[in-house]
């Protein structure tokens, strides 16, 4: 619960559930489901996942959508199969191929070419994404046939691992940064092994602290007649701030704090921290520096239900 505003009827349901999305639907749908389920004002999630991609899909409800963007940053990691000889318009095994080629590839040949995407790389993003250009989002361009210039991204892939090679299949496991397109990485590696590939099936293992085992299936929340089974699985919006320093202030601090002013924080580091009032009570994320640390993003969530500081 929490103090916020909401709308007649609705409840103010505040923290992160974790849902294992299912093939074939948009996380947008997914959404949209667990939020009247669980009868939620104010939802949202923390970076798409594809139609065809299945895994962890973390919503945020109430005040935990003020920490989304720190989901969206986080560093991801996928089980992904990319079938080799097939290109396609999309990527994936979704869109319309265009293109066909044998398949001679070894597992010395897959491990020569996942050497390449090992580190810092550039991306081109694929047409079939929600990047806008001139006010209108790719996809929407791609639809109609129309195709244009984009510009590479960097991205960072911590860690690629080849896990069978059965041809033309060829999986992998992924450890990447944000803004990673797992769809454009399977078009690269099969382009380097003179193959082309598309995906064709994708699994998000985990979003930062979450790992797909926390996560509730699919088939409980579409079976269910009441959200009320799913409340104990509601995450507090702290939990997905696990890597930030933690500071603990007093009632007088908490409430300057609370009301936009910066307050003592000696020996916290440089950066982003977590702020908590006695109790537990988790206020927000304020910038520390030169022991002090300001407001940057203020939480209202109830004292009834207190995050709890790490040991």
């Amino acid at each position: 619960m929490s103090r916020h505003p909401r709308r007649r009827g609705c409840l103010p349901v505040d923290g992160v559930l974790l849902l294992d999305k299912p093939a074939g639907l948009t996380s947008n749908a997914a959404l949209q489901v667990a939020k009247r389920l669980l009868n939620a004002c104010k939802a949202g999630h923390t970076g798409s996942l594809d139609p065809i991609a299945t895994g962890v899909l973390p919503l945020t409800f109430g005040e935990a959508t003020k920490v989304s963007q720190f989901l969206l940053n986080a560093d991801k990691r996928y089980w992904a199969r990319i079938k080799l000889g097939v290109s396609t318009r999309t990527y994936d095994s979704e869109g319309e191929v265009t293109q066909t080629r044998p398949v001679q590839v070894s597992a010395r040949d897959a491990e020569t070419a996942l050497a390449r995407f090992r580190g810092e790389i550039e991306q081109i993003p694929p047409m079939y994404s929600a990047i806008k250009q001139g006010g209108r989002a790719l996809y929407e361009l791609a639809r109609e046939g129309v195709e244009v210039e984009r510009e590479p991204r960097a991205v960072t892939i911590h860690s690629i691992l080849l896990e069978r090679l059965s041809l033309p299949d060829f999986v992998i496991r992924v450890r990447c940064g944000k803004g990673t397109y797992i769809r454009a990485l399977a078009a690269d590696i099969g382009a380097r092994l003179g193959s082309g590939g598309t995906l064709a099936a994708l699994v998000r293992t985990r979003v930062g602290p979450y790992a797909l085992e926390q996560a509730v299936p699919w088939s409980l929340l579409r079976e269910a007649r009441s959200g009320a089974q799913f409340w104990a699985r509601v995450l507090p919006p702290d939990s997905a701030l696990g890597h930030l320093p933690a500071v603990s202030v007093e009632d007088e601090e908490a409430r300057r704090f609370s009301h936009g002013q910066a307050v003592p924080a000696p020996g916290c580091p440089d950066g982003a921290a977590r702020v908590y009032a006695p109790g537990g009570l988790f206020l927000g994320v304020g910038r520390a520096g030169r022991d002090l640390v300001k407001p940057e993003r203020l939480l209202h969530a109830d004292p009834a239900r207190p995050s709890v500081l790490p040991a």
